[in-house]
């Protein structure tokens, strides 16, 4: 018996087992590709279920619909040997099966027992917080750190999990004291710096936020792409909040799209920067095209309400048929979604993603007429504030080409609340402004 980076205890005495638990366990937790790992020790050692269970795990960050099936040779080999492992070992055995067989409710509630329990098992808590996440359940991802918060108390990666998860509940202040507290811990802690961008955004910190990532991006190595190119896309999101336009497509260009191209996350965070850059007047040439390549086979792949949304709008933009496909097939999918989120699916995001499309195609009033209902609810279809606003900034833009300047008036002077030196949003007010007949 031995004990990983954390002290929990791991059966197997093989140390290069132990090295991919640890580099599973230490890389996930700080977005590090060291994470990946875990597969060549798991080949290598069949008998270790811990070492299995993770690698099975991996793959259902892949965010496809061939993750799960990729996924169960390992769950299988785990399970296997699942009788000798510690009563720990077992239930992140059973927390991941629950993920690999889409019962999002039951990991759920396995993962809170953990944390209960367990309080150093910070990859399953971890993994805790996505699923929450995902459904749009922010005081779930506080409560699933909460419990573990004071056992890790010099550990950086929990306060950065603190720090997020506080950040999506709205409480600003004590996310900042958690994202803060992380970077003294550890400067190369890109979860802190993500929640740090988060809030300053929030708050209109605009200047501040483009400081601090002058400062800390640096610390940005040997992170996997998701952690590297959101990083640089939040950095990009302040660009534009101050017209710098060119320097955030500067940003899509050199360090956003062309890290792992078919991969969920860079794919949608390119969309939904070249999105942001056309709303404000760039032209952003062929890039649609170069992503709509990598998202073409998305077209039944509905893993996330949230993904799909941004898949869609995407191959809309880029004028391939595709979009009509994935239109279609979740017109079949949504209404035999899983329980658990079939109303995310059936009324949101299917309506939504007409909506999107409609935009795409510059068909404006129908875009309005598919959005309007729905822009209170976009919590339910997962993905934070920051990356959740794209969908408001897309009916913003419709009501604005489709005349209607007295509910985009609302809108502008609200946003402007938040960020009074915002360059689009107040280019946006005065001419609505005029339209209106005012000052």
């Amino acid at each position: 018996m031995n004990a990983d980076w954390l002290g929990n205890p791991v059966t197997t005495d093989n140390p290069a087992t132990l090295q991919g638990i640890n580099d599973f366990g230490h890389g996930f937790l700080a977005y590090e590709e060291k994470a990946l790992n875990i597969l060549g020790a798991a080949d290598a050692d069949p008998d270790c279920a811990l070492a299995n269970a993770y690698a099975a795990m991996l793959f259902m960050f892949s965010e496809n619909r061939q993750g799960p099936g990729l996924a169960t040779p390992y769950m299988e080999k785990a399970e296997a040997c699942a009788a000798g492992a510690t009563d720990q070992e077992q239930h992140v055995i059973a927390a991941i099966r629950a993920w690999v067989d889409n019962d999002i409710p039951k990991a759920i509630a396995l993962t809170e027992d953990i944390a209960n329990q367990y309080p150093h098992e910070l990859a399953i808590i971890k993994a805790g917080q996505y699923h929450q996440f995902n459904l749009g359940n922010s005081p779930g991802m506080l409560r699933l750190i909460n419990p573990v918060r004071e056992a890790n108390a010099d550990n950086p990666y929990v306060h950065g999990m603190t720090a997020f998860a506080l950040e999506q509940c709205h409480r600003l202040a004590d996310a900042e004291a958690a994202a803060w507290k992380a970077v003294d811990l550890q400067r190369k802690e890109p979860w802190a710096h993500h929640a740090l961008a988060h809030i300053m955004l929030t708050q209109g910190r605009i200047e501040e936020g483009m400081r601090f990532f002058g400062d800390v991006r640096e610390t940005w190595t040997d992170l996997n792409s998701f952690m590297y190119t959101h990083n640089w896309w939040h950095d990009a999101v302040f660009q534009i909040a101050r017209g710098n336009n060119q320097a955030a497509l500067k940003m899509y260009d050199e360090e956003i799209w062309g890290k792992i191209k078919d991969y969920s996350q860079d794919q949608i965070g390119a969309v939904s920067l070249l999105a942001r850059l056309e709303l404000v007047g760039v032209d952003v040439g062929d890039r649609w095209q170069d992503v709509a390549d990598f998202m073409a086979v998305r077209v039944d792949d509905h893993v996330q309400p949230f993904l799909t949304m941004q898949y869609v709008y995407g191959l809309a933009r880029a004028g391939r048929d595709e979009a009509d496909q994935l239109l279609a097939s979740l017109g079949d999918f949504a209404p035999k979604a899983p329980t658990f989120q079939r109303q995310a699916w059936h009324d949101v995001a299917l309506p939504a993603c007409m909506g999107l499309v409609a935009h795409a195609r510059g068909d404006w009033q129908s875009a309005v007429d598919y959005l309007r209902p729905l822009t209170g609810r976009w919590m339910e279809i997962g993905g934070s504030h920051a990356q959740r606003d794209l969908f408001d900034l897309v009916y913003l833009d419709a009501l604005i080409k489709s005349g209607g300047y007295v509910a985009a008036h609302n809108i502008l002077e609200s946003r402007r609340g938040w960020d009074a030196d915002s360059v689009p949003n107040n280019q946006a007010l005065k001419m609505v402004y005029g339209k209106l007949g005012l000052d």
